[in-house]
């Protein structure tokens, strides 16, 4: 790519920066003073910012500038948000049990099942937050919180919650235009209607501990992967695909129950896999690996959302510093069953089986969250070999064809550097860095690396403003490369999307997400692909685009 056209590139991309940071500096947010202590009389209170010091204490607490938060802040006092949280899937919002009473220390995060650590013991007692006491709630809230384009219904809401009802309705639109590079220059859009139903069965039929939560979305557009830049597995915008472009496609319908005085809770219906297993806000705030990591979207077996399946999921934390999580799950084509209703027409092929093993610290006195996720999936699934079946007399009658099971093995890590703007896990900035790899023989995408930043307060007064700057890397599988190989030397065509042996290709991503208006965010793009299509026939690609998304 010409230098000029690189200049002229990211001049666009800061200059839309630029643009709507100016629009969102109406709204800039000035820091309030940290609510009072809690009184003596209620030394378990969960939702607190500073407990009072005490001389054995007061050099574990955290720095009270950090805890300030924007005096817009939707969140409320306690500092967690009215469930569900808008923007995310039902799955990521962990519900709010209010039957447990004085037994549990938590309200929305799970107690442990022991009140020891685990792998935080080996830290420095100065450097282990969690070496005394367990995080509060709002400590594990993942999200800045979300306010609404229409306050005046807030009473409203309210209302329906003490029912036992809430709901949230957001739209997401995207649009992204390659400037340089790939097939072909232009721009295309794609959009997202998402409506999220949880259903409080304790105040609504007096089964305490059980919910039940329903999303409906729409999706609408092109995606400018295939249409403009010539890539097929890695899909440059988030909204797209099995939508099965229908009015009101069902992705969730399913039950939770919480359980041993809130230290264990099961799911079970129709659900995504990537609203649990494999994801975290941060990954989800770049459009390429929302919900998932591309090696894991790209698996057969494995239902990202929107594609939902049969299933059970069941989470507990053993002790206060790790996460552990199983579950089984049908498996069915991510083609079959486009609208989400038509539960009778899926052809299950097997059973997927994650499980998934994390280790979340709260480093120094001002407890900075960090997430090291360690996960592993069989699919019993048999998957045709992808060395293919031409040319017959190298590959089929040779007898070096032969199917098998899939397995999946992911890491994803990530650790808050500094704190700034309250409480919950987002406010501050992250380092992180992922790797996934997939079995050879049976996939097209065999391995991924990832490495970025997202970071808050970048500006002075923009507190809940973020920068995100991340690079992937993809790998096709060896095999799949060989069996292209023998194709084209023996004359044959690839495809009409194949344009030669397939190897790797990397994406950088940037974007600066704007919390312009109440219930607004405007999220400016800008993505450099190398190699489109995993082949050097076309070398790159450069984009720029916007996001935004409303909240009701």
């Amino acid at each position: 790519m010409p230098r000029n056209t690189y200049l002229s590139s990211l001049s666009l991309f800061a200059g839309g920066v630029s643009l709507l940071w100016c629009l969102g500096v109406a709204q800039a947010q000035q820091a309030e003073k940290p609510p009072s202590p809690p009184p003596p009389t209620m030394p378990h209170t969960v939702y607190i910012d500073v407990s009072p010091k005490t001389d054995a204490t007061a050099g574990q607490l955290p720095d009270p500038r950090v805890l300030q938060r924007p005096k817009n802040s939707p969140l409320p006092l306690s500092g967690v948000p009215l469930s569900p949280w808008p923007g995310f899937a039902t799955m990521v919002v962990p519900s709010t049990d209010n039957y447990e009473g004085a037994k549990t220390f938590h309200k929305m995060e799970l107690d442990s099942l022991s009140g020891g650590e685990a792998v935080s013991w080996l830290l420095p007692s100065e450097i282990d937050a969690l070496r005394h006491t367990d995080m509060e709630d709002p400590y594990y809230v993942p999200t800045t919180g979300s306010s609404h384009l229409l306050p005046v219904i807030m009473p409203f809401r309210q209302r329906l919650q003490k029912k036992g009802f809430v709901f949230s309705f957001a739209y997401k639109g995207e649009s992204m235009a390659d400037i340089n590079g790939g097939m072909r220059r232009g721009m295309d859009y794609v959009h997202e209607l998402t409506l999220q139903m949880n259903f409080d069965l304790g105040k609504m039929a007096g089964l305490n501990g059980w919910s039940v939560h329903t999303l409906l979305m729409n999706r609408a557009g092109r995606e400018v992967s295939h249409d403009r830049v010539g890539d097929y597995y890695v899909n440059l915008m988030e909204v797209y695909g099995l939508s099965g472009h229908v009015v009101a496609h069902l992705v969730d319908f399913y039950a939770e129950k919480k359980f041993l005085q809130n230290r264990m809770d099961i799911t079970f219906g129709r659900m995504s896999l990537t609203h649990v297993f494999a994801t975290s806000p941060l990954i989800c705030s770049f459009m390429v690996t929302c919900s998932a990591p591309v090696a894991l979207k790209v698996d057969p077996g494995f239902a990202v959302y929107p594609k939902a399946t049969w299933g059970s999921r069941l989470r507990f934390r053993p002790t206060r510093d790790t996460l552990l999580q199983v579950g089984a799950y049908q498996v069915s084509p991510l083609a079959s069953n486009p609208s989400g209703w038509s539960w009778g027409s899926e052809d299950s092929t097997g059973l997927m089986l994650p499980i998934e093993f994390t280790w979340q610290p709260f480093l120094t006195r001002n407890r900075l969250p960090g997430h090291y996720v360690f996960g592993y999936a069989h699919d019993t699934s048999r998957y045709p070999d992808v060395l293919g079946t031409k040319p017959a007399n190298l590959v089929v009658n040779a007898n070096r064809l032969h199917s098998a099971p899939m397995d999946m093995f992911w890491f994803e890590g990530d650790q808050m550097i500094y704190r700034r703007g309250g409480r919950n896990q987002m406010a501050g900035g992250y380092l992180m860095a992922g790797y996934i790899h997939n079995t050879p023989h049976v996939s097209s995408i065999s391995d991924e690396a990832y490495g970025g930043l997202s970071f808050n307060s970048i500006f002075p007064n923009r507190v809940t403003d973020r920068l995100g700057i991340l690079y992937s890397w993809y790998h096709v599988s060896h095999r799949k490369e060989l069996g292209q190989m023998l194709a084209r030397d023996a004359g044959l065509s690839l495809g009409e999307q194949v344009l030669a042996p397939q190897t790797d290709s990397h994406v950088i991503e940037a974007y600066y997400a704007i919390d312009a208006f109440p219930g607004v965010l405007i999220q400016p793009q800008f993505q450099y692909m190398i190699r489109p299509g995993e082949t050097s026939h076309i070398p790159d690609a450069a984009l720029v685009g916007l996001k935004v998304i409303a909240n009701l």
